[in-house]
């Protein structure tokens, strides 16, 4: 069963940075794209950054030149640099693989202040 295993989050002050990390289990790391989402209370899931196999990233609109996803297949892991932080990225952050059925993981929180 892979796991996936979120880090990095925490309190920050708005206009500030945090880089989250993202640490898989198991083989299939390498060969799968991945993707960091968000969640805000009381609202959907929402896809904000995500990467190929190959390194090729696409993000949201309200990220696009503040956040940076990156990975690192000797180490399983997938990052997410989050720079000029607003408080509306306030949220639980959680990787995933894209077209891949694993379970989500327990997310880390971010909370930026204004």
């Amino acid at each position: 069963q892979v796991q996936l295993v979120e880090s990095g989050g925490g309190l920050v002050q708005a206009g500030g940075s945090l880089r989250l990390s993202c640490v898989a289990s198991g083989s299939i790391f390498s060969r799968n794209a991945m993707g960091w989402y968000r969640q805000i209370p009381g609202k959907q899931r929402e896809l904000v950054a995500s990467i190929t196999s190959g390194g090729s990233t696409a993000y949201e609109d309200s990220v696009k030149g503040r956040f940076t996803i990156s990975r690192d297949n000797a180490k399983n892991t997938v990052y997410l640099q989050m720079n000029s932080l607003k408080p509306e990225d306030t949220a639980v952050y959680y990787c995933l693989f894209i077209g891949v059925g694993v379970p989500w993981g327990q997310g880390t929180q971010v909370t930026v202040s204004s």
